[in-house]
């Protein structure tokens, strides 16, 4: 009997132990299938938009990235806003007039408190400023002035006008044209996009200065090609100058004639003047103007296949456009030297225009290297 005990003991302690291990090795249904994270750990940094947070936001929008000026604008201005405290909602509209809508739709719909704009087109964002107005959001409008649009609140650009005199009067002071006689020299035009009102004063600002020459016959224009709208260029494109260009040449210069001067508006379009007489032009070089001074452009000026570039550096007009929209964000007047010369369709838009430098082989170390725009390897 005390044997037949001690089974039923032995058996009991073994099938408990079994219960045991079976309740070890099964994992309880309440347990968390990983750690959780501590509760006082900091949760994801998220965008301004995203939370709230958006008392100091300012939406940039650029036309565009593939021109080099306009990746330093955008890349500039953001800098030295973050610098001044601001978060930026800096967009790049690819050339694509509703691609920057949407942009600019979005930046208002996220809270920005200033919006700072180079449009693609000029005519193209009334509907959406005026989301912008309704909303009591300030409107500036950098390099490019927005047109007939009653929300555009101040402009930041150069002095546009400026800048085509001073095309102007390089092609006029090199080829001496007061001085001329009887000689005649062949110039031919090229600008920007039409939808670009800068073109406007651009060209015209040339004109004020090389039109009477053209008139008086000193100047003479084998394409026949002096109008504006015959001499824009969509987009600044650089094939699109070349193609053209090319066309000017063939039709109007393979037989020889001496081309003396080519009046372009700026580099990506002189770019496309350059690449077209590289390809089919054998007199004499002409005199090439352009603007902006964009590395590839230097580098011909340095190598004779450019005559001057119009200086205009970005990094003062960002300076301008961060005092601006800061005195805007403090709720006090910003700083404006113009209130006569830009009128875009609804009343004169109070303005900050900066003042452009010509920019020749002579003054490319001292204006674009030793100020720190370009390093020396650049311009290699």
């Amino acid at each position: 009997m005390k044997k037949f005990l001690v089974m039923l003991l032995t058996l009991a302690m073994l099938l408990a132990l079994c219960a045991c291990a079976n309740n070890a090795a099964t994992p309880s249904t309440d347990a968390p299938a990983t750690d959780a994270p501590a509760t006082d750990a900091p949760a994801a940094e998220t965008p301004a938009a995203e939370t709230g947070d958006n008392s100091n936001l300012v939406g940039v929008a650029m036309p565009t990235k593939d021109l080099q000026r306009w990746n330093q604008d955008g890349e500039n201005m953001k800098a030295q806003l973050e610098a001044a405290g601001y978060q930026v909602d800096l967009q790049y509209g690819a050339n694509d007039i509703q691609t920057q809508v949407s942009q600019v739709e979005n930046m208002i719909a996220n809270g920005c408190k200033v919006l700072v704009i180079a449009s693609i087109d000029g005519d193209s964002l009334g509907t959406v400023l005026a989301q912008a107005k309704e909303a009591s959001i300030p409107v500036i409008a950098y390099d490019r002035l927005i047109m007939n649009s009653d929300a555009v609140s101040y402009y930041a650009t150069f002095d546009n006008w400026l800048v085509g005199v001073k095309q102007g009067e390089f092609i006029r002071d090199q080829l001496d044209l007061d001085n001329a006689g009887d000689k005649t020299f062949n110039i031919e035009f090229i600008t920007g996009d039409p939808g670009d009102n800068n073109i406007n004063f651009f060209f015209d600002g040339a004109m004020s200065v090389l039109q009477p020459y053209l008139d008086s016959g000193v100047l003479n224009c084998p394409s026949g090609q002096t109008e504006k709208t015959v001499v824009a260029t969509a987009n600044w494109a650089t094939d699109a100058a070349q193609s053209r260009f090319e066309s000017i040449l063939a039709s109007n210069y393979s037989d020889g004639t001496q081309l003396d001067a080519v009046l372009a508006s700026n580099d990506s379009t002189a770019l496309g003047v350059e690449n077209a007489l590289a390809a089919s032009y054998t007199g004499n070089y002409p005199i090439i103007t352009g603007q902006d001074c964009d590395v590839t452009n230097v580098v011909n000026m340095l190598a004779g296949k450019q005559s001057m570039s119009v200086f205009k550096d970005t990094r003062t007009l960002a300076t301008k456009v961060v005092e601006m929209v800061d005195a805007l964000m403090k709720g006090s007047e910003p700083p404006i030297n113009d209130t006569e010369t830009y009128d875009n369709g609804t009343g004169i838009i109070p303005s900050f225009l900066c003042e452009p430098v010509a920019c020749t082989s002579e003054n490319v170390q001292e204006l674009l290297v030793d100020s720190g725009y370009y390093t020396e390897d650049q311009l290699k």
